[in-house]
């Protein structure tokens, strides 16, 4: 067990007496604090903060940090409060714990919306101060690291947890040491039997393996020091669950997983990164294909490194990793090499992994704002957590990293969320292609947009990105809301027409009474209410009526004008299709807004006339969307009818949305046709140029 005397002899080695005398004043505090507590392992309490202390000094983390480290149960489990630690160890130091301390219960809640609901507050302290997040994986990894006093489902749910939620973060931050880790741990506690095979056979085949490691170690570094180049190889074995993944994702033996050999060479400068990479292609043959640069083009999480594959000696192959010392810092600390919160110099590459991560918060900030609940939020972000990453470009040639399978509505909304609203069409390497077409590494990709356009909600199936998701989703309900106001207004001046008054002329006492009665904080809920078809306009604009008698008499109005645009609100009945130039009624469903109907449609017959279910409406004058008209054909047998009938539709500017060929009675067919019109007059010049076909016997409209 780690002492507080044995973690300040370490912590001298880079902070000043001075913090170091601030570190332990913390333990000595929890330690008062978590007296007559103890572990479910049996120890003392406070030997849990101070573990977590030590893991952050591995990392060389500040004296805030390992201060909030030792007080970050203190919040949660003892009677001391935020004022009280900001008194005794100020501001910064409370706010890290009291942000740790919001997210104690995601470990012991059990059911999926509460544990999403934590995360959402761990985003938020992320966000104050990304401190936060780091003295939480080492909390989690102490944790981890006792697991065994646990019983076994809370062991398999913890462990679950981290391999979903923790190990992913810690990658993405590129705090590597601690996510390593973790996957370990947690591949043990949830597939006890798989890890210890695996074990087992890595025991086994590391006998065999051994002698040729060092021989192809030594054979690399002998060809640098022939060059002159200063270079440090490490060979190193895959990490168990790293084998497991390899195993389950490529369906591969463990004989094949081990067959390939990996090594990492440190050297001082990016120049020599590259003539490393010429020496090591000169000794062994690369293979193709397997060449990736990130150092030209880094990670999401700030990582840098070279990646090539090579054909090794006795048909072996070797991944090798080069990069420069600082490189490698950050690629096994991440954040936690950052001097934001160290009070020292920092290199480039650690700053960079810093802004990356900040840059990472605040889009899931804005990812939290826009998504309609926590699990929407929280799916969002597991979607992020996984970044095999690609690489497209700009026009201009900014580099963005979008996940696999991301698309150019991804790309857009990677730019920023006016650009992907706008989005209509894009351009990849110059050519026009579909939206929902997935993007490649190496891609130049142009977004074409205009001022009118708005996300389309097929775009949900097919972007991959939380942050495209979730912004098309907060614009479509934004877009929902907005047109059941503006309906529900239309609506309720409709009725109010009848007492010679409107919406804005309605007495504020009725109003404020009205929405008392119905629970609503504003008049636009009301209308919202009355434009998704939850309240009865008719009935609403009687209790907002003008108290004097002559208003009971009903005035001549106009029928509603519909525009054909109000998408959300306004739906058209398949049962009778009806198009522009039809006489149509509404109908009001609860929850879904308007249904229109022909006004001879059977389905409505019984109550068109009934002014609290449906209202009459006329079409604008304004139209362009095309309408869905169903047509029964009745068609000689004849080879090509299908095609004659399509091209005949087609050339008089109908849209061919699909066609049946039904039953045969005798010479003749019966046809469904469903064709996209602009209203009556186009679908009458339609029939007419099919019935003309001297194949086509009979055209009905369905």
């Amino acid at each position: 067990m780690p002492t507080i005397d044995a973690l300040s002899d370490r912590l001298v080695d880079y902070l000043d007496p001075q913090m170091v005398h601030q570190v332990r004043r913390a333990y000595f505090y929890a330690e008062q604090a978590h007296e007559g507590q103890w572990r479910k392992s049996g120890e003392p309490y406070v030997t849990h903060p101070l573990a977590v202390s030590s893991i952050l000094a591995t990392m060389h983390m500040d004296h805030q940090s390992l201060m909030a480290a030792m007080l970050h149960d203190v919040i949660e489990d003892t009677e001391v409060d935020f004022p009280g630690i900001e008194g005794q160890f100020g501001i910064a130091v409370a706010t890290i714990v009291e942000g740790v301390s919001k997210l104690t219960h995601l470990e012991v809640e059990t059911k999926a919306e509460a544990q999403a609901e934590n995360f959402q507050k761990m985003v938020m302290a992320m966000a104050e101060d990304i401190r936060v997040i780091l003295v939480k994986l080492a909390d989690r990894l102490h944790n981890m690291r006792t697991l065994g006093a646990m019983p076994a489902h809370k062991r398999r749910r913890i462990a679950k947890e981290t391999l979903d939620i923790y190990a992913p973060i810690a990658a993405r931050l590129g705090v590597r040491n601690i996510q390593i880790e973790l996957q370990e741990l947690s591949f043990f506690s949830y597939y006890p039997m798989r890890a210890s095979r695996i074990r087992q056979a890595v025991i086994k085949a590391r006998g065999q393996r051994k002698d040729l490691i060092t021989e192809i170690e030594a054979s690399i570094q002998a060809r640098l020091q022939q060059e002159n180049l200063k270079g440090i190889v490490f060979g190193r074995e895959k990490h168990l669950y790293s084998i497991y993944l390899k195993m389950k994702s490529q369906r591969k033996q463990f004989v094949d997983i081990m067959d390939v050999f990996a090594f990492r060479i440190v050297t001082e400068t990016v120049d020599e990164c590259y003539r490393v990479l010429g020496s090591v292609h000169n000794l062994y043959k690369p293979v193709h294909g397997r060449f990736k640069d990130y150092i030209a083009i880094p990670k999401g999480n700030g990582y840098q490194s070279l990646h090539t594959e090579l054909f090794g000696a006795k048909d072996i192959t070797i991944e090798v990793q080069i990069r420069t010392r600082e490189m490698d810092a950050v690629a096994m600390q991440g954040i936690a090499e950052h001097s934001y919160y160290k009070g020292n110099g920092s290199s480039d590459i650690a700053v960079s992994s810093f802004t990356r991560a900040r840059k990472w918060v605040q889009d899931m900030l804005e990812m939290q704002k826009r998504a309609g609940d926590s699990m929407e939020f929280i799916d969002n972000v597991k979607k992020d957590l996984f970044p095999d990453e690609v690489y497209v470009f700009t026009p201009k040639g900014r580099i963005y990293e979008l996940p696999p399978g991301a698309t150019s509505v991804d790309f857009a909304y990677a730019i920023h969320t006016d650009v992907g609203n706008s989005c209509i069409s894009c351009r990849v390497n110059r050519r026009l292609v579909p939206l929902s077409e997935p993007l490649e590494s190496g891609q130049t990709v142009e977004i074409i947009r205009t001022p009118s356009a708005k996300p389309n909600m097929a775009w949900l199936n097919f972007v991959v990105t939380g942050k495209a998701r979730s912004s098309i989703r907060h614009f479509l309900k934004n877009q929902q809301r907005d047109e059941s106001v503006q309906m529900g207004r239309r609506l309720l001046n409709q009725f109010l027409g009848q007492f010679g008054i409107n919406t804005d002329q309605v007495d504020a006492v009725k109003m404020e009474n009205l929405l008392e009665e119905a629970s609503f904080k504003s008049v636009d809920e009301l209308l919202q209410d009355i434009g998704v078809g939850n309240r009865m306009a008719y009935v609403v604009a009687r209790k907002l009526k003008p108290d004097r008698e002559q208003s009971e008499a009903k005035l001549s109005h106009k029928p509603l004008a519909i525009e054909g645009t109000e998408g959300v609100v306004i739906q058209y009945a398949k049962c009778c299709q009806p198009i522009p130039g039809d006489s149509i009624v509404g109908y009001t469903s609860s929850g879904r807004g308007f249904v229109v109907h022909r006004i001879n449609c059977k389905n409505i017959k019984s109550m068109k006339d009934d002014p609290e279910k449906c209202i009459y409406l006329e079409w604008s004058d304004d139209l362009e969307d095309e309408f869905s008209v169903g047509l029964r054909l009745e068609v000689a047998s004849e080879r090509g009818i299908v095609a004659h009938l399509a091209t005949t539709a087609a050339a008089n500017g109908a849209n061919i949305l699909a066609i049946d060929l039904g039953e045969k009675e005798g010479l003749l067919y019966s046809v469904n046709m469903e064709l996209g019109v602009k209203g009556r007059i186009h679908l009458a010049r339609t029939i007419k140029k099919l019935r003309a076909l001297r194949t086509v016997n009979r055209v009905v409209r369905i």
